[in-house]
């Protein structure tokens, strides 16, 4: 789905933990998340420390979009 979109003209972050597998279906914006059950979060902390968390990789992923780039690349939070 991503490449799809990507070739409409729209630019994508995908944001995921297991980046090989982000990588081999050709996503071009890369910003790593926290685990799989929990992508955004870690609910042994309070909600204040998850929204900060959760903020945090957002606009991690916004600078991904705002970032021209020219091949793959995994941006560091």
């Amino acid at each position: 789905m991503v490449k799809v979109i990507e070739r409409a003209g729209i630019p994508i972050v995908h944001m995921c933990n297991l980046i090989p597998v982000s990588k081999t279906v050709g996503a071009n914006r890369i910003v790593p998340t926290i685990s799989i059950p929990y992508p955004l979060g870690d609910p042994a902390t309070s909600k204040e420390d998850q929204w900060k968390l959760r903020l945090h990789r957002v606009r991690a992923a916004l600078e991904a979009l705002e970032t021209d780039i020219s091949e793959q690349t995994v941006f560091s939070v």
